[in-house]
């Protein structure tokens, strides 16, 4: 028996930590057989929303590797609802060559259906040995297959002598890269256990998807209403396309939070002695507080010394914070952004306030 052992860099055990902190559930204790979580990759219903008022007609919005348009037009075509559905998937979303123009018309057409499709590299050897193929041909075809160098003379004749059927043998031609079925187990893993928690305590999975993505959110536009939120999403439609794939990441993140307004999950303003320096924080039931550092203009040091320096005690006044080391450009950030409504600009009191009647 060989091992092979591959350590890849995600970002998603991160956020095993993060959501753990936050909910103090165990994510390798949940389960992943759970109905509701399987149905987020056909439906929204185990959302709560419909697909018009979050622009998807599955619920993976955010789910890693199953969120983007693409994997989720497979979804809606694949209607997975099983663990062995979601592999396949996962091996067809990170081949090349795989799925267009190959997987799909094959399972469009009725030719085969996606357990028998070439999805992962394993996939290739275990059917061309299930059919008769000697194990060592098998081994060396899917080699050749998944590197993208096609099939030998030799290859194909021993896949016809197997009676391989047609559109299998034209779908190894196609193939340019296959993705390891052991790297789609890690990969579904990971998104049924993330997408538990998107079902069953939702606000932590926001706040948890929002850090983890803080760099595409502003803090300045982005916590308004759902209204509002479209009207961006229509702006972007109308830029050059070029432009448009510029501000994919902000599209993103408006998605996830026209998703969060439907959820009834709400999303404060940034508050000056309320809101932590880098973390978006659960201050009620579904309602989080942004983070100092999600302004645009006030980075995580600022936000630090921010943070730092409101721990004394209370500003008198913007003169004050400034006083205190806290940044111009700061204060104008925070003032821009309606943080600062209620605070003086002068630390100065006249002598002659209320004597006006005298």
């Amino acid at each position: 028996t060989i091992l092979k052992l591959d350590e890849l860099g995600h970002e998603v055990p991160t956020l095993y930590k993060h959501i753990e902190d936050m909910t103090g559930i165990k994510v390798m204790q949940i389960t992943m057989s759970d109905p509701k979580v399987y149905s987020l990759f056909y439906s929204t219903e185990a959302l709560g929303v419909t697909p018009e008022e979050i622009f998807s007609e599955t619920g993976t919005l955010s789910l890693p590797e199953m969120g983007t348009p693409f994997v989720r037009g497979m979804l809606m075509q694949c209607r997975p609802t099983k663990f062995s559905d979601l592999l396949q998937i996962s091996g067809l979303s990170h081949g090349t060559d795989v799925w267009l123009g190959n997987a799909q018309d094959i399972i469009k057409a009725g030719i085969a259906p996606l357990n028998r499709c070439i999805c992962t590299r394993d996939d290739i050897m275990n059917q061309l040995m299930e059919i008769g193929v000697e194990p060592k041909m098998a081994f060396t075809i899917m080699e050749s297959v998944r590197k993208g160098k096609g099939l030998t003379s030799e290859m194909e004749e021993a896949m016809v002598a197997a009676n391989t059927p047609e559109w299998f043998i034209d779908s190894c031609k196609k193939i340019k890269y296959m993705f390891p079925k052991a790297h789609a187990v890690a990969y579904v893993v990971m998104a049924l256990r993330i997408a538990y928690f998107k079902v069953f305590y939702p606000t932590a999975y926001y706040a948890c998807y929002l850090k983890r993505n803080a760099d595409a959110f502003d803090g300045s536009r982005m916590i308004t209403s759902p209204e509002n939120l479209r009207k961006i999403l229509a702006e972007i439609d109308e830029l050059p396309k070029n432009e448009k794939e510029r501000e994919a990441d902000t599209v993103t993140i408006i998605e996830i939070l026209l998703e969060m307004a439907a959820r009834g999950i709400k999303l404060l303003p940034v508050d000056l002695y309320k809101s932590h320096a880098e973390d978006f924080l659960i201050v009620a039931e579904n309602t989080i507080l942004p983070p100092l550092s999600s302004l645009p203009g006030l980075g995580l040091n600022a936000a630090l010394n921010l943070a730092a320096v409101r721990e004394g005690e209370p500003f008198i006044s913007q003169e004050d914070m400034v006083r205190r080391k806290v940044a111009k450009s700061v204060v104008e950030t925070l003032r821009q952004n309606g943080c600062l409504d209620g605070l003086p600009e002068t630390s100065q009191v006249s002598l002659f306030d209320g004597l006006t009647g005298m």
